[in-house]
């Protein structure tokens, strides 16, 4: 409802703050080139305040599987999506709360706690992009971007994998780094 208001709301207020004159006035050119912007652009500003409600990507393709009186397929349990997949990604989420301050907090760069650090961080990203992914492009309506998209944080998961541990092994590791940082 409000995005609907906007365009009159603002013609409204363009007008309020536009002196009244009288028309024989307004027969002069110095007084009508002397108008504002803002009210020589008023209907073009409001148009573009009403465009909110066009949608920015065309809609995706439109497939009805079946009948109306069709049952619709109940998909297959999975233990490792659900309950279980929340408690995990909860779990991981908690665990990085000690394994970011215990470096820090100890004054003991141990290299054990740096490379569980990483990879709780590198488990959390991944899983909060899939569930991204699993949100906003679904696999019903767009079966090739989701599996695309699926792929892609896969290849970018080992990637960043294959960087943390070539950065934890020849380098000065994540803590190390960050520590460095802060005292600089």
């Amino acid at each position: 409802m409000a995005s609907a208001m906007r365009p009159t709301l603002l013609r409204q207020t363009v007008r309020a703050a536009v002196p009244v004159m009288p028309a024989a006035w307004l027969c002069k050119p110095s007084i009508r080139s002397a108008r504002s912007p803002i009210v020589q652009d008023a209907a073009r500003i409001a148009a573009f305040h009403a465009s909110s409600r066009r949608s920015l990507l065309p809609p995706g393709p439109q497939v009805i599987k079946g009948t109306v009186n069709d049952a619709v397929p109940v998909p297959d349990p999975k233990p490792t999506h659900g309950s279980y997949h929340w408690t995990f990604e909860r779990l991981i989420a908690a665990g990085l709360v000690p394994l970011t301050v215990a470096p820090f907090a100890t004054g003991s760069l141990n290299p054990a706690t740096d490379a569980i650090l990483c990879a709780l961080l590198l488990v959390h990203s991944h899983a909060g992009f899939q569930s991204i992914i699993i949100d906003y492009v679904p696999s019903r309506r767009y079966p090739g971007a989701a599996k695309a998209s699926l792929w892609l944080l896969n290849i970018a998961t080992v990637l960043a994998g294959i960087g943390l541990y070539e950065f934890e092994t020849n380098d000065v590791g994540v803590t190390e780094t960050v520590r460095r940082v802060w005292s600089a």
